[in-house]
């Protein structure tokens, strides 16, 4: 059974036609990314995986259950996590940890908030205010909040935008370790880069439908193959930074 499977899903808001008709399957434990540009429609199909919106028409299940049928069993076999990060400045990462587990209404929140803060390599910062966090190690714990209750399919709607190059790298170790876990991730992108370094598979979400689905390799292939030359290359800019700020503390 695939985690998520997705037929004809459509979605209009007024005359705005953002779904129109999406076909996908998502396995379970694995990456799947879901690229496409700004107002393509992937925070919309987001909402309606997570039970936020109900589609117009079409068929959306997630680990076998209905979205608009079965809404809280969708809710209890996910996590999402938005574009900015969702903590309480205020609490300490510890505490953070700790307030969802007694929402959640789980035994022995302070073991599981510990766990997590090792899990995530948060362990020295857990007695520290969120506010003075990074955004790498705000987005980190974030991540860490989402998956109390160890949700099977996790929802991860842009996770990298506005952090630093260095935020970003800590934020796509954080994903690889989620799948490497047997958690199913589907990711929304605007970063080519982000999609071939943490995919499995990828989307492309275009005018409303899956323009193509497959692996890099099947997507590279459909493109003529690149004329060899040969060329000095010289470090960019990305490069600079991370080895100017390699060595400093989180």
């Amino acid at each position: 059974m695939n985690a998520i499977e997705i037929r004809g899903l459509e979605k209009s808001f007024g005359e705005v036609e953002v779904l129109r008709g999406v076909d996908l399957d998502v396995a379970p434990g694995t990456i799947h990314a879901l690229l496409g540009s700004n107002g393509a429609g992937k925070t919309t199909l987001v909402k309606i995986l997570s039970t936020l919106l109900r589609p117009d028409t079409g068929t959306a299940t997630v680990q076998g259950h209905d979205v608009t049928r079965d809404p809280a069993a969708v809710r209890e076999a996910i996590s999402l996590t938005g574009q900015f990060a969702a903590v309480d400045e205020v609490l300490t990462g510890r505490e953070n940890l700790v307030l969802i587990a007694k929402l959640r209404h789980l035994k022995r929140p302070g073991a599981i908030a510990d766990e997590l803060l090792a899990r995530f390599s948060l362990t020295d910062a857990g007695g520290r205010r969120a506010g003075t966090y990074s955004g790498g190690m705000r987005r980190r714990l974030d991540i860490a909040m989402s998956l109390i209750g160890d949700p099977p399919v996790i929802f991860l709607d842009e996770p990298t935008t506005g952090l630093d190059p260095q935020a970003r790298i800590e934020v796509w170790q954080t994903i690889e370790q989620l799948a490497q876990g047997g958690t199913t991730v589907l990711l929304t992108t605007q970063y080519l880069d982000e999609a071939e370094r943490l995919a499995d598979r990828i989307a492309i979400l275009h005018r409303g439908v899956i323009a193509q689905n497959g692996t890099l390799a099947d997507l590279t292939a459909l493109l003529p193959p690149a004329e060899v030359t040969y060329v000095e290359k010289q470090p960019t800019l990305e490069d600079v930074f991370l080895a100017m700020t390699a060595g400093d503390a989180r």
